[in-house]
């Protein structure tokens, strides 16, 4: 029987389309700028990192202190949404253009990691009032589905944008590795990818609790029982360790596959692992709201963080390229799991009028774990063990262990929180309805709606 959605069809399309757009443009250009930071201007493995890091705090920041608080009190949405995307794109353009004026290849480096901590300011605003668009249009039965397909379809467009951005890292073979971004074509596509996501925004509604549909609103047993700050705060301390664990080495291993002393991968060779990761995310996105609807958000939470866990381990003990192919598609799996399960734990757990702020906490202990979780984590155990004399290969291995391990105490964290709840029947988490992806409506008739991801 067909799930069905109260929600019109043309909002997900709209959705979809900007988060296939955002996440092209993200595979695009994300996915080599650690080479480029590393191999090309010579920075450390600690200091490539530092181009997630400081924005990504900047961003957790301007979304605690500034725009949750600007698009709770005015219920906006989609402008913030625009104005944060376009900015960025004329930025990105501004940085390209200071890189090259240094002669210093450190000072380029560093150039285009405070400008994208700059960027990342405009970035905050459209981050946090998608996360709360989403929240307001949907239900919390639909949410899982939703967050899942949504997740999906950004996989479709990441898996493009990390093939194009091998092509044009080295000019389709024809220039020198780095080229894409020293001569600009990767931030020229980027900016306008930018650009043009914002168009299919112009077609969905502004957002906010006073404009939502009547089936996005919350049903009274939501308001009669919201959940506790320390639930929530317990819940977020325990995505902190799966996030930070799984995504420390996000951004060093790009470095790790192109190493002459290991697999030596070229640009395209290295997007096609990447991408195994994107397909992973497309195929389980598209899915995940089923699993979440058959075992639950709790369960689905804690399948995706052992899929992840397992993909580490096998990072950190093979350099048998069929089995990191492998180990992508679990992290794909996992991403695609976590991310639907996680998002609608964390909507059932925010009050609406809250949704804005408190989702910025919680997109914090996801946007951080990138950077944060490499400069302190990952990226000093790599530094530390290439500067004592180890192997470059052993001592990215080491980093990918330490991240299993990480990974798994978040596992412990979160398995715990969930059997304390059910034990003790907590305010939400003891309703199926709510975390344990309900049942809803069926309807013979009704094709199945497709989910975001």
């Amino acid at each position: 029987m067909a799930e069905k959605f109260t929600t019109p069809l043309r909002l997900f399309f709209g959705l979809a389309s900007f988060q296939m757009l955002a996440m092209f443009r993200r595979g695009l250009f994300y996915a080599y700028l650690s080479i480029y930071l590393r191999h090309h201007l010579g920075l450390s493995v600690t200091e490539t990192t530092l181009f997630a890091t400081l924005p990504m705090i900047l961003n957790v920041l301007a979304q605690t202190f500034v725009w949750g608080g600007v698009s709770d009190r005015y219920q906006l949405r989609r402008t913030l949404i625009i104005i944060g995307e376009l900015s960025a794109a004329v930025g990105t353009l501004f940085i390209w253009y200071l890189h090259r004026r240094f002669l210093n290849p450190i000072a380029s480096g560093y150039t285009i990691i405070f400008g994208l901590t700059v960027i990342e300011l405009f970035w905050s605003m459209s981050n946090i009032s998608w996360s709360a668009l989403v929240s307001d249009i949907y239900t919390e039965q639909e949410r899982s589905r939703i967050q899942g397909r949504l997740t999906s379809m950004g996989g479709v467009g990441r898996l493009i944008g990390v093939w194009i951005g091998g092509l044009l890292y080295d000019g389709l073979g024809l220039r020198y590795e780095g080229w894409g971004f020293f001569e600009g074509p990767l931030f020229f596509v980027a900016s306008g990818v930018m650009v043009i996501s914002v168009v299919p925004l112009f077609f969905l509604p502004e957002g906010g609790i006073g404009s939502n549909p009547p089936s996005a609103q919350a049903r009274p047993h939501q308001q009669d029982a919201q959940p506790s700050v320390a639930i929530f705060m317990i819940f977020l301390a325990g995505m902190v360790l799966v996030n930070f664990g799984r995504n420390s080495i996000a951004i060093i291993f790009t470095q790790y596959l192109s190493l002459d002393s290991g697999l030596a991968l070229n640009s395209r060779a290295i997007s096609y692992v990447v991408n195994t990761m994107a397909l992973a995310v497309v195929v389980m996105g598209w899915t995940a709201g089923r699993v979440c609807r058959r075992i639950g958000n709790g369960a689905a939470l804690l399948a995706g963080t052992a899929a992840s866990i397992v993909a580490l381990a096998l990072l950190a003990g093979t350099t048998e390229l069929q089995l990191i192919y492998v180990s992508f598609f679990l992290r794909g799996l996992g991403e695609a799991l976590i991310m639907a399960a996680a998002y609608t734990i964390a909507s059932v757990l925010i009050p609406p009028r809250m949704r804005a702020r408190r989702f910025a906490w919680f997109n914090a202990t996801f946007f951080l774990s990138f950077g944060v979780g490499g400069t302190l984590i990952a990226g000093p155990i790599v530094d530390g063990l290439i500067g004592a004399g180890y192997p470059q290969t052993w001592a990215y291995q080491m980093s990918f262990a330490v991240a299993a391990g990480l990974t798994a105490v978040g596992f412990l964290s979160q398995a715990a929180l969930l059997h304390w709840l059910k034990t003790t029947g907590g305010p939400s988490f003891s309703d199926r309805r709510n975390i344990n992806c309900p049942e809803v409506e069926k309807d013979e008739n009704m094709p199945d709606q497709q989910r975001h991801g």
